[in-house]
């Protein structure tokens, strides 16, 4: 029994003080994730007096947009000295400077931000559509050290060395980048839910073009915005050479699936369901690599699978597990093998059973050759013979039934 003293009379007067000033329950928002980058551990250059602009088209729209940055790999404070949200310019790089709106922290215009840590920015009222394109501007005053990135962004991003330009339609010498820069996500205000997925190089987009939204997460973005209904955002946690159960050395392909999972995916407003597709580097990157105290069995491989899918259930959430895409005879030397086969043989076979997962997507009869299973088709190849091409992305985006996001 709870006895009720003057200090908990008095809690209690405070809280409902409290909530009667932040206004009535109805006036919440509801959040949804509608764009995201998963960050590394920090290999990205060292920014000083930088002001880094990126495009990034979102899948859900709402009434909001809030931007959350990362510093969560991070060695060093980050000192966020300005930012801005607004509608891409017709030029490359560019800003409509009427649509130009600042991105506030508290009401302040800059925040620091401890290593380990993300911000999030305050509200801002500005209504979008689903895959309406956003342009984002930071500026950052101080030395960053190693920055915080996604390696693999397959996106330009604008770099100015020219001190803070976020309000500016064009950046003064800019350099440019395929790196997304201490920027994971935009979230929007919408009912609704987000679907999270978890991957490596195939989900990340490798091979899909520069600046083209082809990979395979985008494509099933266009089809669900399509559906009619409550939105589903659909967050890009696809990190290129990701692997479930190790990460370091390799510090641009890390964290591992297990040790980033509260991060990317739990994290995300409105998470509803995840698709994990992780497992073929865990298989090949340890002799690629020369790595041979990295390898892994076939049943480690689906302990880390069962680890995944525990957690997202214990959160809630729907966790459907996508088929190993063929890999024989890709160019990356030591990372395929007859043994390695066997391995994906087996974690395919272990997901096709649905032991634990909610749904099978598979991925892996979307894109192999009829002909010669362990192969990609030729006409998905990206060119490697591991990862799909922008055709391969959209046949896979097209094997997801639109009806699990329901």
């Amino acid at each position: 029994m709870i006895r009720r003293n003057a200090i908990g009379r008095s809690w209690l007067a405070a809280a409902v003080l409290l909530a009667g000033l932040a206004g009535p329950a109805s006036a919440q928002d509801s959040w949804i994730g509608s764009w995201g980058a998963s960050p590394a551990f920090p290999v990205g250059p060292e920014l000083n007096n930088a002001t880094i602009r990126q495009l990034v088209r979102i899948s859900a729209g709402g009434s909001k947009v809030r931007v959350r940055f990362t510093n969560e790999t991070g060695t060093q404070p980050l000192v966020i000295g300005a930012a801005t949200i607004a509608r891409p310019g017709n030029a490359p790089g560019s800003i409509d400077p009427a649509s130009s709106k600042p991105l506030t922290f508290g009401g302040a215009t800059s925040i620091t931000v401890p290593p380990g840590a993300p911000a999030i920015s305050d509200p801002i009222d500005l209504a979008v559509s689903p895959l309406d394109s956003l342009s984002i501007s930071l500026f950052v005053p101080r030395w960053t050290g190693p920055s915080v990135v996604h390696p693999l962004g397959v996106q330009t991003a604008w770099i100015s060395l020219a001190g803070d330009s976020t309000t500016a339609p064009t950046l003064p010498d800019a350099a440019e980048s395929t790196m997304r820069f201490l920027l994971s996500r935009v979230e929007v205000a919408a009912e609704g839910g987000t679907v999270v997925t978890l991957g490596d190089s195939i989900t990340d987009g490798y091979g899909s073009g520069t600046d083209a939204n082809r990979r395979w997460p985008d494509i099933l973005a266009e089809r669900l915005a399509k559906g009619g209904g409550p939105a589903v955002g659909v967050v890009n946690s696809g990190i290129s050479g990701n692997r479930i159960l190790h990460d370091l050395p390799e510090q641009m392909f890390g964290p591992s699936a297990l040790s980033r999972f509260d991060r990317d995916v739990l994290s995300v407003p409105g998470v509803r369901w995840v698709v994990i597709m992780e497992g073929i580097n865990d298989i090949g990157h340890s002799g690629s690599a020369g790595l041979p105290e990295q390898a892994v069995s076939a049943e480690e491989i689906i302990g880390g699978l069962r680890q995944l899918v525990a957690r997202a259930h214990g959160a809630g959430l729907k966790a459907y597990c996508a088929t190993l895409t063929p890999y024989e005879g890709t160019v990356f030397a030591n990372y395929y093998s007859a043994e390695g086969e066997t391995k994906r043989q087996a974690v395919n076979q272990w997901i096709r059973t649905g032991q634990g997962c909610d749904a099978v997507i598979d991925f892996d009869a979307a894109v192999r050759d009829p002909a010669k299973p362990s192969t990609l088709r030729a006409e998905f190849d990206e060119g490697d013979h591991l990862h799909p091409n922008a055709a391969g992305y959209e046949a896979m985006a097209n094997a997801v039934d639109p009806g699990l996001f329901k």
